[in-house]
């Protein structure tokens, strides 16, 4: 078993690499859920491309499930972070009592919403006659499993921010490893099709929301789950510091609504065939935004913390290395997605013609990822370090210049040119955040040691 990181005195270089590697591998296990459905459903022999469009439509509403659980994780575990950097324990278990209620209380509301309205919602998010019955069917399914799917993503930042990181990648290698298997055996073994695929994510889920219960009401955490304590001041501002990675992933729903609604009214015929592409496409960018979230949400506890400690030079540090390897990452990507994107795809579709629109579709995702590092580690660094309204305003701001860019470029030429929105807004709002970083950030550290 995993030692607890120190970050208060151990190396600040070694605890990015120590924090920000499992919770890369974390994000991308996390991310493998949905791409390896997406592998199984996409071959599955005569329906495979329309299937694989059905999932697409539920993307977005399994997007925003997650991130509800990343709100109470964030907000919560940043909270807690800080204080046991202040010596406060009592408060920080305080504090995990009341995310942990939280957490089942918006998951027994999503479950009864969704499950209330989920036809009305595929719909309208893009799903035709043809697609319809295996979003209803995939979505059905996966809804039965929402509140094992919130508690293991929010209370895994719970188990990563008292310095136990490895602990937290293996809560979402549970969940991964069970899920190929499951997937092989039930869409391929039992041919069971999409609600094979859908059965398999939530046993998955189940595993996975078990290790993470175990593991903080265990004797291995300080900071462990209890009952009681509970106030409505805490949840509320649990809820006002989770707000902005809650903004980020929820607005990501709402694009990829956008762009599978647009693909559908601008594609006329080729509307199916655009919304399969885009969920291959989507699927190699989540390869990139997931293992981004990893290392600027795996270095928040770091920065809280440190904060919280006074130390500002282990701040300054902890952001500088980093950017350094965000940007040493999607550099990586960059070039992988030049050399192997038909290899990817490949993956996915066996037909010819959705095969080279999706190899088109990564490449031109990809064009800017590589200023998107900027974007996820100071928006993020901003929010460690209490600025809600300036990283909330940075992150609402991409997601709206994007928003726009889908329909303004999908009908003013073909439907198919909406896939260039990502890289200009990606481009765009980087150059943004980093200016305004650099604006802000000084006065606030120089403002915080004064006060403090």
């Amino acid at each position: 078993m995993q030692k607890a990181n120190d970050l208060r005195s151990d190396s600040v270089l070694a605890l990015v690499f120590k924090l920000t590697i499992p919770a890369m591998l974390s994000q991308l296990v996390n991310v493998l859920y949905s791409i390896i459905d997406r592998m199984f459903i996409g071959h599955i022999p005569v329906i495979g491309d329309l299937a694989l469009a059905g999932v697409g439509v539920c993307g977005p509403i399994v997007t925003l499930l997650s991130s509800f659980g990343t709100l109470v994780g964030i907000g919560g575990s940043i909270m807690m972070a800080s204080e046991m950097g202040r010596g406060d324990d009592d408060r920080a278990q305080t504090l995990l009592a009341n995310s942990f209620l939280l957490l089942l209380i918006f998951s027994a509301a999503l479950t009864v919403i969704l499950l209330s309205f989920k036809q009305q919602m595929i719909t309208i998010f893009g799903g035709s006659e043809l697609t319809f019955p295996y979003a209803n069917t995939y979505l059905t399914i996966y809804c039965a499993g929402t509140p094992f799917a919130m508690l293991a993503l929010g209370l895994n930042y719970f188990i990563s921010c008292q310095g136990f990181s490895l602990n937290a990648m293996f809560t979402v290698f549970i969940g991964a490893i069970s899920n190929i298997l499951l997937d092989a055996l039930f869409v391929v073994g039992f041919d069971l099709g999409i609600a094979g695929a859908a059965w398999a994510t939530v046993i998955s889920q189940i595993l996975s929301c078990l290790y993470a219960l175990l593991f903080l009401f265990g004797n291995r955490v300080k900071i462990k789950i209890t009952f009681g304590g509970y106030d409505s001041k805490i949840i509320s501002k649990i809820i006002r510091i989770g707000i902005s990675p809650f903004i980020i992933l929820a607005t990501d729903s709402v694009i990829i609504i956008a762009m599978n609604m647009a693909l559908q009214k601008y594609g006329g015929a080729q509307g199916d065939l655009l919304i399969s592409a885009v969920t291959i496409t989507q699927s190699y960018f989540l390869l990139i935004t997931g293992p981004l979230i990893g290392i600027s949400g795996g270095i928040q506890p770091l920065i809280s913390f440190n904060f919280g400690a006074q130390a500002a030079d282990r701040v300054n540090k902890s952001i500088r290395y980093a950017l350094v390897f965000a940007v040493a990452f999607t550099g990586s990507m960059f070039l992988i997605s030049r050399l192997f994107s038909s290899q990817f795809v490949g993956l996915f579709t066996d037909s010819p013609e959705t095969a080279s629109i999706s190899v088109w579709g990564v490449k031109v995702f990809t064009m800017a990822i590589v200023p998107l590092a900027f974007q996820y580690v100071l928006v993020d660094a901003l929010t460690a370090l209490g600025r809600i309204k300036t990283a909330l305003y940075l992150s609402a701001s991409r997601k709206l210049t994007f928003l726009t860019l889908i329909f303004v470029f999908a009908a003013t030429a073909q439907a198919q040119n909406a896939f260039y929105a990502q890289p200009v807004s990606d481009l765009v709002c980087s150059l943004q955040s980093t200016v305004v970083f650099l604006l802000v950030y000084r006065k606030h550290m120089q403002t915080h040691m004064r006060l403090n």
